[in-house]
């Protein structure tokens, strides 16, 4: 799966983090592996542009997504049996998270992750206009992102157990170019 990160937005995120989160939403999904996802971050004017453009609603967004394929019977993007599909783009907007995030209790990074899972599962054609789809959209929503976080704090306690493991053995060196040993 591919999946490009382009931040033109000006703010320093974790954008291999960004991407985690979307291929492992996209996994979770059962979304063909050859897919292709771009994942962009733009500055506020930009988003309030393409707000007003695609929806005609003034002002920025924190998020807005564009599907590149049809989502219909005869070609999903998560059918394995699918030549390689274009996903589609989604479109985040740091600075206008950040003061979402604030109200919302958490950290931008945090916003981030959960707007990523958000522009995918509408890539995969979920929304939320009606009660019903909002509560089947943003139940999966919560439990993608959820489970990522689990797998993500296990993976970050592996790694931590390994230094741990590496500095008692006196393994906890690596080497440099050069052939230095650095501990």
């Amino acid at each position: 799966m591919s999946i490009e990160i382009c931040n033109e937005s000006g703010v320093t995120v974790d954008e291999p983090a960004i991407s985690s989160v979307a291929r492992f939403a996209l996994d979770a999904m059962r979304v063909n592996p050859l897919a292709e996802l771009s994942v962009m971050l733009v500055e506020t004017d930009v988003m309030a542009e393409l707000h007003q453009r695609w929806m005609d609603l003034p002002g920025p967004t924190d998020v807005m997504s564009f599907p590149m394929d049809e989502l219909d019977a005869s070609r999903r993007p998560d059918s394995l049996d699918d030549p390689e599909s274009i996903l589609g783009d989604i479109v985040l907007c740091p600075d206008f998270v950040r003061e979402q995030a604030k109200t919302a209790g958490h950290g931008l990074d945090d916003e981030l992750h959960l707007l990523t899972v958000h522009g995918v599962l509408h890539l995969l054609g979920y929304d939320h206009a009606e009660p019903d789809q909002e509560r089947e959209m943003f139940g999966l929503q919560n439990e993608l992102l959820e489970r990522w976080r689990k797998v993500r704090a296990d993976e970050d306690e592996r790694e931590r157990r390994h230094r741990a493991d590496s500095h008692v053995l006196g393994t906890a060196g690596f080497e440099e170019p050069g052939g230095t040993v650095q501990s």
